[in-house]
């Protein structure tokens, strides 16, 4: 069995409230990303993106990781962990420094960025992501990439996103347990956003809502940068929940219902169509109009989609009162995760948020792409892209260390001969 550090493979680990998700993708030559190994299974010990029950969730995790393994014929030893959660913090910050030399450098970007890092955070916090927005030099603002350009004062505005210290520590240590590294704990709704939105999305301004099973991941994007960011503590079994409750299931056949039968729009269905649910005593099935479990679906998903619009408008608000301007999300609204795969969900979402909405399900891969384009795939699918991302980068850190040895060699070499 090969080990994935010996190839250019990556792995990417969601430990979710409903599933385990574990995907390995190899970066091909042409920088895409080809799915060679899938492992998964429902989750346990997970609560709203905390550990519960460390046991259950070590379990867990070993057994998705040892089907992808198994898939892949490889050995896996580290991994990019997804992390969620109502821990999950965000503040934007601002970052001032002279410029060194006539021409910015690659320093000089660096030293402006941990010049806006270097603040507080909440207590017990720690940054998990300094995701630069833009740059000004002197008066020129709105500049994505400042290296090489000329002027004296470089200011950096970056969205810093953070989580508690010991929530992260304890979904880490669950996976220690099996023997593995966390290569990076990525946010889940940054991860997602990897996975299925498009450049040109984030530049006209774009919602993405990832609704999993314990939590709502909501990043908002404007001018091509992350603005905002939230995570709401209900989600998809909220409506599970409402079913079984309202038609005394069990959980597990209230989640079925919902997948097979539901629809977050009533308007949609027929009066004619109806559907058998199982029944907890043993009798059998009752005959129940598809219609009335949408009643009962309906009211909840237009609950959770109106507290992401009460984000997006708090969030315009706050920036058209600081820049005197609209900040409008003309790409609309992204929907992902687990609970986005239900009928009349789009229809549903637009008349809460009164723009176009799409179901986004994962781009840019190859290989095994069947087995994971679905929507609640989005935040495993965007670890292997942020970890392509991350790896590339470090492998030109590589070579730009290797170019300077080989030049000082040439150099000594050189000057050997000469003296």
């Amino acid at each position: 069995m090969i080990k994935a550090a010996d190839r250019k493979l990556l792995v990417g680990l969601e430990i979710g409230t409903a599933k385990v998700a574990v995907l390995v993708g190899e970066v091909l030559s042409d920088g895409m990303i080809s799915i060679i190994g899938v492992g998964g299974c429902p989750s346990r010990g997970m609560d709203k993106g905390s550990v519960s029950d460390l046991e259950s969730v070590v379990k867990c995790v070993q057994s998705a990781i040892d089907k992808a393994e198994l898939m892949a014929d490889c050995q896996i030893s580290s991994v990019y962990l997804a992390l969620s959660g109502r821990h999950i913090d965000c503040q934007n910050e601002i970052g001032i420094v002279p410029i060194s030399e006539e021409e910015v450098t690659q320093e000089d970007v660096e030293n402006v960025v941990h010049t806006a890092k270097s603040v507080r955070v909440r207590d017990e916090h720690r940054i998990l992501h300094v995701l630069p927005q833009d740059y000004t030099i002197d008066y020129q603002d709105g500049i994505k990439n400042p290296i090489g350009l000329t002027g004296i004062r470089m200011q950096v505005k970056v969205h810093l996103i953070t989580c508690h210290n010991d929530m992260a520590k304890n979904i880490v240590r669950s996976v220690e347990r099996c023997g593995l590294k966390v290569d990076q704990l990525i946010f889940s709704g940054l991860a997602s956003s990897y996975a299925v939105l498009t450049e040109d999305e984030r530049e006209l301004g774009v919602c993405l809502v990832d609704i999993g099973g314990g939590t709502i991941d909501v990043a908002i994007f404007i001018a091509g940068s992350l603005r905002h960011i939230k995570v709401i503590p209900y989600a998809g079994n909220t409506v599970t929940n409402d079913i079984a409750y309202a038609f005394e299931a069990l959980p597990i056949d209230a989640e079925t219902i919902k997948v097979r039968y539901g629809c977050a729009l009533g308007a949609l269905l027929s009066k004619e169509e109806s559907i058998e649910i199982p029944t907890t005593d043993g009798q059998p099935p009752r005959c129940l109009q598809r219609q009335t479990l949408a009643e009962v679906i309906e009211p909840r998903y237009m609950e959770l989609l109106s507290l992401v619009n009460n984000e997006i408008i708090q969030l315009q608000e706050k920036l058209r009162a600081k820049w005197a301007k609209n900040h409008s999300l003309s790409a609309g609204v992204v929907i992902t995760g687990g609970a986005a795969k239900i009928d009349g969900l789009t229809a549903c979402a637009k008349q809460i948020f009164h723009t176009q909405v799409r179901i986004g399900y994962p781009l840019n891969i190859t290989g095994l792409k069947d087995h994971v384009r679905e929507p609640y795939y989005s935040t495993v699918v965007g670890l292997l892209h942020y970890g392509k991302d991350h790896y590339l980068n470090n492998e030109m850190q590589i070579e730009k260390k290797m170019s300077v040895r080989r030049w000082f060699k040439r150099l000594s070499s050189w000057l050997q001969k000469e003296f």
